[in-house]
């Protein structure tokens, strides 16, 4: 057994029973770090093809799930016409899509059969590199248990993304249904947060992270955790306005058709499925949560200058200026009657937004040694 000396540097290579180890405490596992962040980026990318998918009415040109043989896309003009008469068979051409035409069903199908590449990349990214970082002992402990619970996720959101597209395919559904849409959503901006959440934790060494956590800013930290509950609610708010088409019924600004509460937001019985059933009611919901969204951001805005900290500052800054931009997206959407370039542009700056949220509260619970 190796003798060590009182006093010796930390941040060098340490030999234990000949296995060269790292004092994971004291440095930035980068390789790790960069697995992260590839896992978060086509988690993004899954979830703005999925956006493009959901805008383009792509969903269910895919009528089956194979996670291996459905990888293989149609190449030849018999597969193409093979997977177009399973299409021809779903409520969704009968009703509305029958004067489809073949090069009209090539391109919905290369959007699902993308969203669906996508969502394997990610999982195969994740396998790959949690195997590979497992077996070379580059994982610590707690790092380990992020990543295998974001590998669980992601294993379950493929099952929720089937889940999803079944209950389109029956015969009498035109779309999946919107709850199992903001489902499925709402779980991919888990996995994409959690994953962004190791990647800030993973970006300073744990010592100075522990260092830093002594000196949190404990009401910024909490405010941050309630306004990112609140971007989520509104994000799963506007997957089920997506579902819904709501945003094509109600294009004016400030009123909804002249009223500030549609008078059928309660017609559906039992009323407590008006929430996630009702057009109107959905759409209202979205509106108000953008409002007090708007009033959070103000509010953390107007705290976090009383902190000192340059850096929270400087983040809540970005969070208001996002807030703003998404606020006025989301009223360009509204009147141009949710077109799919400014719904998905909405999209996007709604995911950056609830990214910068996460950011915020990393940097109040960590504050930096970094005073105006």
């Amino acid at each position: 057994m190796t003798r060590r000396k009182v006093f010796e540097e930390v941040d060098r290579r340490v030999e234990t029973d000949s296995v060269v180890t790292k004092v994971a405490s004291f440095e930035v596992n980068r390789p790790v770090l960069i697995w992260f962040a590839i896992v978060l980026s086509l988690t993004l990318m899954t979830i703005i093809v999925g956006g493009i998918t959901r805008l383009t009415d792509s969903g269910l040109s895919i009528t089956e799930w194979k996670p291996v043989t459905g990888m293989i896309p149609p190449f030849n003009e018999s597969g193409w016409q093979t997977e177009f008469a399973k299409y021809r068979e779903t409520a969704e051409f009968i009703n509305q899509n029958f004067a489809m035409t073949m090069a009209e069903f090539r391109t919905i199908y290369w959007w699902e059969w993308a969203h669906r590449m996508m969502g394997r990349a990610v999982g195969i990214a994740w396998l790959f590199g949690f195997v590979w970082f497992i077996l070379s002992k580059q994982l610590t402990g707690h790092s380990t248990r992020r990543a295998a619970a974001v590998g669980g996720l992601i294993a379950v959101q493929g099952v929720v993304g089937w889940w999803m597209v079944a209950s389109g395919l029956t015969k009498t559904a035109l779309d999946v249904a919107p709850y199992r849409l903001a489902i499925h959503l709402g779980l991919a901006l888990v996995i994409a947060g959690l994953t962004f959440w190791e990647i800030l934790l993973l970006n300073r060494p744990r010592h100075e992270l522990f260092q830093a956590r002594r000196s949190r800013n404990r009401r910024l930290d909490q405010a941050a955790g309630w306004m990112i509950a609140l971007l989520l609610l509104q994000l799963l708010a506007g997957a089920l306005v997506a579902g819904h088409d709501a945003g094509a019924y109600f294009p004016t600004w400030p009123l909804m058709n002249g009223e500030f509460l549609p008078s059928d937001s309660f017609n559906d019985m039992p009323w407590p499925i008006n929430f996630i059933g009702n057009p109107a009611l959905v759409h209202f919901n979205h509106r108000i949560l953008g409002y007090l969204t708007l009033v959070a951001a103000i509010y953390l805005w107007a705290i976090s200058r009383r902190s000192g900290l340059r850096t929270v500052m400087n983040v809540c800054n970005w969070l208001l200026f996002t807030t703003f931009v998404q606020m006025g997206l989301g009223i360009a959407t509204t009147l141009t009657a949710a077109q799919p370039a400014a719904a998905l542009i909405h999209q996007v700056t709604a995911i950056i937004l609830f990214h910068v949220a996460l950011w915020l509260r990393y940097e109040a619970r960590f504050p930096r040694r970094m005073i105006r």
